[in-house]
């Protein structure tokens, strides 16, 4: 199961951020990763999770959120 949220969250990775951009240097590559996991695990929705952010489960905060 491990092995499975890891493979998810490289996919994540990989197609929504470094596939659509153009990085020029390591140093900018290294921080857009640093950006884009911070908003993974704070502000993204997970569908596993129930539509809740990883920081909310781990801190176990339960948010009700808008829906479009």
């Amino acid at each position: 199961m491990d092995n499975i949220m890891i493979e998810r969250l490289w996919r994540s990775v990989k197609y929504e951020e470094v596939y659509i951009k153009d990085y020029e240097t390591v140093k900018e590559l290294i921080d857009a990763l640093r950006i884009y996991f911070k908003f993974y695990n704070t502000e993204r929705p997970h569908a596993s999770l129930g539509g809740r952010t990883p920081a909310e489960v781990y801190n176990g905060i339960s948010v009700l959120r808008k829906t479009a």
